[in-house]
């Protein structure tokens, strides 16, 4: 068994994989010697990898995890599955890398665009030789719910709304609702229609947190029969990772 652990900006997330069958996953603020131990003791893994946004710093548990298996830190050398043709590699986030690897890896032959809806939101596009050129940034859901509220004087602090549908609002937090749920929706539709105007099999994932919300925002576009759900992208891009770095 796979044990792939994804470091991201809010979350840790944890996976054990049996071949390509995911048998557990979790979401952890934080996560130390004890909580990894009690993975280790319930599934039997032999191999591990980690991926992480930020700056790497060994601790404790990693080292516990060292130790009691066969453990690698994901990077783009690692990458066999997708030739990477970012300018800047080693500035390439590895959660974009793994969820790019993991769309190739579930959809060989196909032109896929990946969609994460996280603390950003991420836009990545691999073709169907498995080459990747680049992608978009931008800020996140509830990156832009809270940018309302911290960088004004007046406006508050609203929860997204998975319930609105209007084009617009009448009053104060349903016109926030609107514009950052409208803003999300049509920043969606117009990256996928750029992309679509060249590849028009085009697969579209969505993948990360988000994905069930970007997907109800989308139900009803004509996107909507080529979209495909993987919230678990990354971790199941850095599980091929390892089964295509046997050594």
């Amino acid at each position: 068994m796979n044990l792939v652990i994804d470091i991201g900006n809010t979350y840790t997330k944890i996976a054990v994989f049996k071949q390509d069958e995911l048998v557990f996953n979790a979401q952890y603020q934080q996560v130390d010697t004890a909580l990894i131990g009690d993975v280790l003791k319930d599934h039997p893994v032999s191999r591990a990898i980690i991926s992480t946004v930020k700056n790497k710093s060994e601790e404790n548990w990693q080292q516990v995890l060292a130790r009691s298996t066969r453990l690698v830190y994901f990077n783009a050398a690692m990458n066999r599955l997708v030739k990477n043709h970012y300018l800047t590699p080693q500035t390439l986030g590895a959660d974009r890398l793994a969820a790019v690897t993991g769309a190739h890896y579930l959809y060989p032959g196909n032109d896929n665009l990946v969609i994460s809806g996280g603390t950003c939101i991420t836009y990545d596009w691999v073709d169907a030789g498995g080459n990747y050129f680049g992608g978009s940034i931008s800020p996140g859901l509830n990156m832009r719910y809270r940018a309302l509220n911290n960088y004004t004087a007046g406006l508050p602090l609203v929860d997204p709304d998975e319930s609105f549908a209007g084009y617009f609002g009448n009053n104060t937090s349903s016109s926030i609702v609107s514009g950052v749920q409208n803003g999300i929706k049509y920043e969606l539709t117009g990256f996928i229609e750029s992309y679509r105007a060249n590849e028009k099999d085009l697969n579209i994932i969505l993948s990360g947190g988000d994905s069930i919300f970007f997907d109800t925002l989308l139900k009803n576009s004509i996107f909507a029969p080529c979209i495909k759900i993987e919230p678990y992208l990354v971790l199941k891009g850095l599980n091929a990772a390892i089964h295509n770095n046997n050594d």
